[in-house]
């Protein structure tokens, strides 16, 4: 039962880290697509000031979901890691290189150290969620099983480019609708609708990204496409598009910041949930189901308690924290 537990606890530490993080990237994204200096100047500005209270932050659920994927499920982390090497890799680099882009580049005073700083931290933000999507397309297609070498053909296969280009679209689709909301509170009227229009255009995007995704899984990845459009993982799946639709209504209305942010939250989370539930009882599908790669009864046991203290201490200051930067009190 506690493997069960632990299973539930990581799955929702990469939701977690697909909506914090993925704002975050989708805010990169924009940035890489404003424009040259003169046109995207003001644009790039929000974005710093958006982002320097919480960027940081969205990184702890990353580290929470390898710590519970090497100590809790082993075997998985073996295997994942084995036959994904090289996706996983470029995103790590991706991290590393967007930290430091989006550190440097407010304080340097020289406009050809900004520009390239600038320039790293927006495509790293495009090509970290692409890597990271990949890879979990890898897993979901069932093309990573204990033993298996690395390949290209693991995570550049239909499903994981077609994961890894959704990972970005629903990052872009985020990253908009938080910056629309940042726009509303810093006094930006314009830069609101600027924003708008992108968070539509990205919906927009992967809303066509997932009708393409139906008949492509049909084949190459059958067990999740099965789980996904039947039963609870379908449920998920439409409670998804119904927040996607509900956050376009909120958009074209100016509906409050607050309410469409948690709309759009709620359509990506509802996907990542959907998947966890199509891949059970398997962590790698079809060759590892849960009880199969589980650690240790103890380790499991604790992981348990760990969790359910962290929620306890740590819950309540992430929060707060997102409570008072979506106010605007943090600058």
């Amino acid at each position: 039962m506690t493997e069960y537990l632990v299973a539930w606890v990581l799955v929702l530490a990469v939701t977690a880290y697909a909506c914090g993080g993925g704002a975050d990237y989708g805010a990169g994204f924009w940035d890489l697509l404003a424009g040259g200096p003169e046109r995207g100047r003001r644009p790039r500005a929000l974005i710093d000031q958006a982002m320097a209270p919480v960027w940081e932050v969205n990184n702890v659920w990353l580290i929470f979901v390898l710590v519970v994927m090497w100590t809790g499920f082993p075997a998985m982390f073996q295997a994942v890691f084995s036959a994904l090497w090289i996706p996983l890799l470029l995103a790590v680099a991706g991290l590393v290189l967007r930290g430091a882009g989006f550190a440097l580049r407010k304080p340097t005073r020289r406009l050809a150290e900004r520009r390239l700083y600038g320039a790293v931290f927006a495509v790293a933000s495009l090509l970290t969620p692409f890597f990271l999507g990949a890879a979990a397309g890898g897993v979901a297609s069932g093309r990573v099983a204990v033993g298996e070498a690395s390949s290209l053909e693991a995570w550049t296969n239909p499903t994981s480019l077609l994961t890894g280009l959704m990972t970005v679209a629903a990052a872009a689709f985020l990253g908009a609708v938080f910056l629309a909301g940042d726009a509303r509170s810093f006094g930006e009227p314009d830069l609101v609708g600027y924003f708008r229009r992108r968070a539509l255009l990205s919906l927009v995007a992967l809303a066509v990204l997932a009708v393409i995704g139906v008949p492509l899984t049909r084949d190459d990845a059958a067990y999740v496409h099965h789980g996904l459009t039947h039963g609870a993982g379908l449920a998920l799946v439409c409670v998804a598009a119904a927040c996607g639709a509900a956050a376009v209504w909120l958009l074209i209305r100016e509906a409050a910041a607050q309410i469409t942010r948690a709309a759009a939250v709620g359509s990506v989370a509802a996907v990542v949930l959907a998947w966890g539930l199509a891949q059970r009882p398997y962590l790698l599908p079809t060759t590892m189901t849960v009880a199969e790669g589980a650690g240790a009864t103890a380790t499991m046991q604790w992981l348990v308690i760990v969790s359910a203290i962290a929620v306890v201490l740590v819950g309540p200051a992430l929060v707060l924290l997102y409570w008072l930067d979506s106010r605007g009190e943090l600058q």
